[in-house]
């Protein structure tokens, strides 16, 4: 069992594992996005302008040590559920291990597997899809893929939220979704842009 943290309220989520991500981004540097886990005023950010207490099924790009899996989780409603996508072996170890929570599914691959990994979990088409995945240190067109199996995915009138530290996912994100909504999160090593992008029936990507 994971330690109880100090100085942590009741029922908040437990802190990310910094250690763990720093050797994640030392060894695959192109697939984390940064040397320490997201603040806790970034998720909260995240948290609100995703809108993701009323979602029902999210899916989560890139959660890395866990940290914000947790977060998401405590914010979810009980009968909603979350899958986590993520691409790093060590990772997808880790949340399996430590991340204790029956609406919770971890899958093992690429964001660019998205339908594959939804219909691997029996769960329908998602109305949040959420991004924490360096889209600066991926190939634009790897990102422009991700992008475009994202906006398959999503239920009509869903939403993809990505935060970001530069502005690579909204310039790729124009040609598949529109232009985004954006709020900044200063609170954060380096500050993040927060981009949401809502879908409409019938609307082009």
């Amino acid at each position: 069992m994971t330690p109880r943290p100090l100085r942590t309220p009741r029922n908040a989520p437990p802190p990310d594992h910094p250690l763990l991500f720093l050797q994640g981004f030392l060894k695959r540097p192109k697939e984390v996005a940064s040397i320490i886990p997201s603040s806790r005023f970034l998720m909260r950010r995240v948290v609100r302008f995703a809108d993701v207490a009323n979602a029902r099924t999210v899916v989560e790009l890139g959660p890395g040590t866990g940290g914000s899996t947790r977060t998401l989780l405590h914010a979810l409603h009980p009968d909603a559920k979350l899958l986590a996508i993520e691409i790093v072996p060590q990772f997808v170890q880790l949340l399996r291990a430590t991340v204790k929570d029956p609406r919770l599914a971890v899958y093992e691959g690429s964001a660019i597997d998205i339908e594959q990994a939804l219909r691997a979990h029996d769960l329908p088409a998602p109305d949040l899809v959420l991004s924490g995945i360096p889209f600066s240190q991926i190939p634009r067109p790897v990102g422009i893929e991700i992008l475009r199996h994202v906006r398959r995915a999503l239920a009509p009138g869903g939403r993809f939220v990505a935060y970001q530290a530069r502005d690579r996912v909204e310039v790729l994100g124009r040609q598949v979704f529109g232009r985004p909504r954006v709020q900044l999160e200063l609170l954060n090593v380096p500050p993040m842009r927060v981009y949401r992008w809502d879908t409409v029936t019938g609307s082009e990507a």
